[in-house]
């Protein structure tokens, strides 16, 4: 019997190699080469045709064939069905937000998050509200269908359906019929879940899901976890590259062949990327990242692939005791209270996707007593906080060689786009100064090397944004017209003039450390 060829695949990149090398050669990660059998032993691959007449020949490979050209199963965009595919509503704004405007029929999104985020919450959320309308297979790996169930009922899945509402008719003649032809009162029908349609299934073996897949025929499915699931076949451990790689591969065959929908969850490494071998992602259809802070109650869903919709979008939703409950005005709850004001805070309006949120950002700046001065940034760019105060230094004047600076977005929400540079220097001049900023102005703007305020993207959205709640000024880059928002516009073009008018009473002698004070 012929040994197996055996491949080293690295689980970082999925790049493939004839022999081990103690760095990939296609990522520069050491140390992730994998051996892997090239052909799965015992395992029969299915192959269509051949190569026909097809032969290598010195000028390249040429076709004996003589006959006309003539497609087999190709077609030509004229030939391909133009229908619009009908998105299904989740149920949850946040995710159909994220998704591009709902859940596309026969799609594979992957979901990945550190543990106890709250995917799993999610998932059988969003389970139990399209299981009202269509049938869902919840595959888990993980837990048992009692724990599962007893999860269920923490979040509140128990509601009884009600028995006078014509669109469960359906439903009570399917519980009528499957409870051994017994005749059931309408007291009966109502210690029924209206979860009916949502069935689980605890599984780990790839064959036996198919099984279940091919039998119940489900509308989507939810795989918990794409790392606990194997193919007997294969000789590596569950969540290896080849477990993961194949598993995956098989249930994208499924869906596209059948139309099924599958959410499936994937475990993060200690980087915070999904686990596995990067071509898991790419296999793929959507790409979302279930974020947060294990200390604060809200959750970030964020989309970083999307082939139905635009990237970069996010979900917000906050962890209650009956599960996730989404949040629709995100900018108050990373706003903080605009009545008390405190030094060193301004506000400023970050856009997420195609989603404005105004966020509060607080400075502190103190004299160091350390020869290098700290700068700590929470929630924002830490290279660009550096930038920036560089930038007040040499520009303005203020030696933050000198001072120790700290600077934080509320609600530990990251921004890390150049908008918010105007906001993070106004928030560190007016820590320095002990001055408040005026809690009605928003701060919108990307600070050049040179002291300059530059313009940035979909400025109209995040003025609409601001004014909508209640903010009475915005000081924005120079060069920009906009119609009448019911917003205050104030453009700038050097951060000094924004200094200026963003901190109350100020001036130019202000804003000089050395003042008469410090001289004495």
């Amino acid at each position: 019997m012929a040994k197996p060829k055996t491949i080293f695949i690295c689980n970082k990149c999925g790049a493939e190699f004839s022999q081990w090398f103690g760095k990939c050669a296609n990522c520069d990660t050491y140390d992730s080469l994998v051996e892997e059998n090239a052909t799965p032993f015992g395992v029969d691959i299915p192959t269509k045709g051949g190569v026909g007449n097809w032969h290598v020949a010195p000028g390249g490979i040429k076709s004996s064939s003589k006959k006309p050209a003539k497609a087999r199963a190709s077609l030509t965009f004229d030939q391909i069905s133009d229908r619009q595919i009908a998105r299904w509503e989740s149920g949850y704004g946040e995710l159909d937000r994220v998704l591009g405007g709902g859940v596309v029929p026969g799609s594979m999104v992957l979901i990945g998050g550190d543990p106890g985020i709250g995917k799993s919450t999610l998932l059988l959320q969003v389970s139990n509200e399209l299981s009202q309308r269509y049938r869902i297979l919840y595959v888990t790996g993980e837990e048992s269908g009692q724990q599962v169930k007893l999860r269920a009922s923490r979040l509140g899945m128990s509601n009884p359906i009600n028995v006078d509402s014509e669109a469960d008719d359906t439903k009570k003649e399917a519980i009528k019929n499957t409870e051994n032809n017994v005749e059931n009162t309408e007291d009966d029908l109502a210690h029924h879940s209206i979860a009916s349609d949502l069935y689980v299934l605890p599984e780990t073996d790839l064959e036996e899901i198919l099984r279940e897949i091919d039998s119940l025929k489900p509308n989507l499915a939810v795989i918990d976890s794409i790392q606990t699931v194997f193919f007997p076949a294969l000789t590596s451990a569950p969540g290896s590259v080849a477990q993961v790689r194949e598993c995956t591969a098989a249930l994208m065959k499924v869906a596209k062949h059948e139309d099924i929908t599958m959410l499936i969850v994937g475990h993060v490494t200690k980087e915070g990327t999904i686990a596995g071998p990067r071509v898991l992602e790419h296999l793929v259809d959507t790409v979302l990242y279930f974020e947060g802070d294990r200390f604060a109650s809200h959750r970030l869903l964020r989309t970083v692939k999307n082939r139905f919709g635009a990237t970069h979008e996010i979900g917000i939703f906050e962890m209650v005791s009956n599960g996730l409950r989404e949040v629709p005005n995100p900018s108050e709850l990373f706003l903080g209270n605009r009545d008390d004001p405190a030094p060193g805070t301004a506000i400023v309006v970050a856009c997420e996707g195609t989603r404005p949120i105004v966020v509060e950002l607080q400075a502190l700046v103190s004299p160091t007593s350390y020869t290098s001065p700290r700068r700590a940034g929470t929630g924002i760019d830490y290279n660009r906080l550096v930038q920036i105060l560089a930038v007040l230094e040499k520009r303005v004047g203020i030696p933050m060689s000198k001072l120790d600076s700290y600077v934080a977005s509320a609600g530990g929400l990251n921004v890390e786009e150049p908008a918010v540079d105007l906001g993070i220097a106004i928030a560190i001049v007016a820590s320095f100064r002990d001055r408040i900023v005026d809690p009605g102005t928003v701060l919108i703007g990307e600070v050049g090397l040179g002291g300059q305020v530059r313009s940035v993207s979909q400025m109209e959205l995040r003025l609409k944004e601001a004014a909508k709640l209640g903010f009475k000024r915005a000081i924005i880059p120079k060069g920009q017209k906009f119609p009448d928002l019911n917003i205050e516009i104030l453009a700038v073009s050097k951060v000094i003039d924004a200094i200026i008018a963003a901190i109350p009473h100020q001036s130019l002698e202000d804003i000089d450390l050395e003042t008469d004070e410090d001289e004495e």
